[in-house]
């Protein structure tokens, strides 16, 4: 009697660690951390397409995570999807107006995220500024139309 309960102890802690072990890999896989969010800054950019972009998506720099996507709305004025994000306060005053803010793919499971690549100019992006040049995301389908519809006219 006394190995059984020792088992269903063994056992049911292994199934706890093993609970925790998939908590704690889901919240890795998704960007979301316990952690509180240190200084940042906002900045907004316009997209004609955002793809699969979602809220707290990572913004990048050379491939290092310098912020996340806190919000995505519909400009009412240009119907374009506008993003606001916060990135590192250590950034501001750093990145030049020209910036280009991109969204990419990267892995197996195709998250989207932003790419920021720096100007020239010898302006610097602030608090609440807008950047201006965008690359809206690649949609598969939108290619795979435009092979097929060349296959068909060809």
């Amino acid at each position: 009697m006394k190995r059984s309960k020792t088992m269903e102890f063994g056992v049911g802690l292994f199934m706890l660690v093993g609970i925790l072990g998939l908590v704690f890999l889901g919240l890795r896989v998704s960007g979301m951390t316990l952690s509180a969010p240190s200084d940042t800054f906002r900045v907004e950019a316009s997209f004609s397409n955002i793809g699969g972009l979602k809220p707290r998506a990572r913004v990048t720099m050379a491939g290092v995570t310098v912020g996340r996507v806190e919000a995505i709305e519909l400009d009412p004025e240009w119907y374009d999807a506008r993003v606001v994000l916060r990135l590192n306060s250590d950034l501001e005053g750093q990145l030049s107006r020209d910036t280009t803010a991109a969204i990419l793919t990267a892995g197996l499971l195709g998250e989207q995220y932003i790419g920021l690549s720096i100007g020239g100019d010898p302006d610097v992006l602030q608090d609440g500024d807008i950047i201006r040049d965008t690359q809206s995301a690649l949609v598969l389908e939108e290619l795979i139309q435009q092979f097929i519809s060349n296959m068909v006219s060809n």
